[in-house]
Order: C-alpha cells, then sequence, then structure tokens
C-alpha cells in the first residue's frame, strides 16, 4: 500500500488563538484563559461518541477506510473502498492486499509490510503516498493514501494498519498529459537550438 509522496500540512493553532481573542475570553471560555469553550474537553470524547459511533463515522467516511491484520489479511472495508475499487466489502474481507496491488509491485509491497509489523516502525506515517492499484475489472487506478500503524495498548506491536484512501486516478493523468507536453516542447526547443536557430519561437519585447 503505501503509498501514493507528497505532505500536505500545516494548521493555525485552534486552541490559543490570537491577541484579539485572548481579550474575549469572557465571551468565549469563561475563565479558561481565552481558550474556545469546547477546548477542555478537546481529549475527552463526550459520551455520544461510542465505539458503535465511531465504527459508523468511519463506516460512512466519503474516502475509502482500508484495515488489514499483521498478515496482510483485510478486516475492514467500507463503503467508499467499494465504491473506488468495485469489490464488495464480503468479497475483499478475508482477502489479502493483493486484491488490489499489481503485481508487479506485490513482492516489494510484501518485504515492506513484514518488516513494518515486525518492528513496529514505519517511514510512511503522517505522508500522502501515491501508488497505483487494481480496480475489480482489472483496469489500473492511481490511489493517493496516508496510513496509520494499530498497536496493541501498552505496547509497540502492531496489530494492523489502516489506510484511508481517496481515487487520485484522474489529477494522475492530468499530471502524465501535462509532464508529455513539456517533455514534447523542450524536444522542439532543443531541436530547433541545433539546428542554427531555425523555428526559434520569437521572444516578445520587453514593456513599458
Amino acid at each position: 500500500m503505501q503509498r501514493h509522496d507528497r505532505s500536505r500540512d500545516d494548521a493555525h493553532d485552534p486552541v490559543h488563538g490570537d491577541e484579539q481573542g485572548d481579550e474575549q475570553g469572557d465571551e468565549r471560555g469563561g475563565d479558561r484563559g481565552g481558550e474556545p469553550a469546547c477546548a477542555a474537553s478537546m481529549f475527552e470524547p463526550p459520551a455520544e461518541l461510542s465505539p458503535a459511533t465511531l465504527a459508523a463515522l468511519v463506516a460512512d467516511l466519503a474516502d475509502a477506510v482500508v484495515v488489514a491484520d499483521p498478515d496482510g489479511r483485510i478486516v475492514f472495508w467500507n463503503a467508499a473502498a467499494t465504491r473506488l475499487f468495485g469489490f464488495a466489502a464480503e468479497e475483499a474481507c478475508r482477502s489479502t492486499l493483493d486484491l488490489i496491488i499489481p503485481e508487479r509491485l506485490r513482492a516489494r509491497h510484501w518485504s515492506g509490510y513484514q518488516r513494518t509489523m515486525a518492528t513496529g516502525l514505519t517511514s510512511y506515517g503522517g505522508r500522502l503516498l501515491e501508488v497505483p492499484a487494481l480496480h475489480r475489472d482489472g483496469r489500473a487506478l492511481s490511489i493517493a493514501f496516508t496510513v496509520t500503524l494499530l498497536v496493541a495498548p501498552g505496547t509497540r506491536i502492531p496489530i494492523g494498519i489502516a489506510a484511508v484512501i481517496r481515487d487520485d486516478t484522474e489529477r494522475w493523468t492530468e499530471r502524465r498529459a501535462l509532464r508529455a507536453g513539456l517533455a514534447a516542447l523542450r524536444e522542439r526547443l532543443t531541436g530547433a537550438a541545433t539546428s542554427g536557430g531555425a523555428g526559434t519561437p520569437t521572444m516578445c519585447p520587453p514593456t513599458g
């Protein structure tokens, strides 16, 4: 898995706010030093967020969520994963991740997967990965995803790995077409230069 590599981080700190927000502390958080009213309970999920509620939330996410056990067998597959890859949950669950990995990439995938399961370490955590994948009908996909190791409480022993995935095929196709166009333009310019300048684009005169 792993992998379709690009980071998209950076966020404003929603807790501490700015100077103006601190002056309005009485309105937003009483005597909590200007913090938003909800900040005191940010790390204590409300009672209504039960395990069943959270499971339903993940099941209904717009992004595909796939969870695999230490042997690489799929143990969770939400509705968005069915829409993305074409396999129903009944087909996917208990199958290995080979279900969606192109054959040419499987050896490399399993080498890294087994090493991660054995060590509890991965260099991919928190990174947006981009890799090829397979649809049920055999067509190629390009997917972008992040992965999170699931560990047993109080240990570093992985009990599985979760991936949040989205279809990146359209953007990948657009990027490939753009690269091809740039390569063709570069070839034309190089050819014009080596042929004595014939056909070299005319530079626009400076303005102003």
